[in-house]
């Protein structure tokens, strides 16, 4: 049964042109998007983010019911579907080929704009960018997207500025790809990438420290280390270890230059974080870590 217009539309058109104000000068330097077959384009890319947007506004649950509004509600119709309207068939062909280059080009300059414009919190401790990765699903169709037999997953990369609560860089792969490889393009100079035990990796501790990037990642708690230096502890502190070390095996997989190695205890739990960052103390190290669960979701 075709779903019922309420007035409930009405009270999204005020959020929908404030959220579509800062895409105007955007949209007139995006990449221009070519048909890739010999029909011409049903929706522009403007069209499919304008009702992409108005999609998630309406709490929309499929794109029927995206339709029916682009096809029966005024607002939609005179704002957000192309000028001679648009069929189901067009509609889902468009979907069905997202314009991706368009889209990030998009979410880059919205992202540069927010970086401008919001407060940076948490100066004291840097530029932190939590470092992740997450499968996504994905349709059959979308062939690039392997993973196993029968199953397509995509693989987002995400780099999130925590300092400002807002992603910063994302890339998309097949569900396959290796998380670690992508830590480098995440992470610019001066910045601290914040990571899992997945992104563990002798190798790119290394790097990192030559790129002049700083990270802070925890590690497995039976990771063989190699003792240079202690410092201090505090009492009555979290912390219970902070030393400069040489991690991994000698000639197998140790790190060619010394880090910072913290352990701290919170709720019975152990937590060991490999770090560059001897600039700050291991509670705000500590601290550091909390920040990527806590903010970055």
């Amino acid at each position: 049964m075709p779903r019922s217009l309420t007035t409930q539309k009405t009270y999204s058109v005020p959020s929908f042109n404030k959220l579509c104000r800062p895409l105007v000068d955007i949209l007139k330097r995006c990449p221009l998007l070519v048909s890739r077959c010999n029909r011409p384009l049903q929706m522009e890319f403007e069209h499919q983010l304008n009702a992409l947007i108005f999609f998630h506004l309406e709490e929309h649950t499929s794109g029927r019911h995206l339709i029916q509004d682009l096809q029966e509600d005024e607002f939609a119709r005179s704002n957000i579907a192309p000028p001679e309207g648009i069929q189901k068939s067009a509609f889902f062909d468009a979907m069905h080929e997202r314009p991706l280059d368009q889209f990030l080009f998009v979410f880059e300059e919205l992202q540069k704009h927010a970086t401008m414009v919001l407060p940076q919190k948490f100066s004291e401790l840097g530029k932190l960018v939590a470092v992740d990765g997450s499968l996504i699903d994905s349709v059959l169709s979308m062939e690039w997207a392997d993973y196993r037999d029968g199953v397509n997953k995509a693989k987002t990369h995400i780099g999130f500025d925590i300092n400002r609560s807002i992603p910063k860089k994302v890339f998309l792969t097949d569900g396959n790809s290796g998380e670690r490889p992508f830590v480098g393009q995440i992470v610019s100079p001066g910045e601290t990438g914040i990571m899992d035990r997945g992104y563990q990796s002798h190798q790119n501790f290394d790097l990192l420290q030559t790129e002049g990037k700083h990270f802070v990642c925890r590690i497995k708690a039976n990771t063989t280390r190699i003792l240079l230096e202690n410092s201090p502890l505090q009492p009555d502190s979290i912390v219970f270890y902070d030393a400069k070390v040489l991690l991994g095996q000698q000639g197998i997989n140790q790190t060619k230059k010394p880090l910072r190695l913290v352990g701290y205890q919170i709720d019975g739990k152990h937590y060991w974080i490999a770090t560059d960052r001897f600039d700050l103390t291991a509670e705000q190290i500590a601290q550091i870590y909390k920040l990527r669960s806590v903010l970055s979701g």
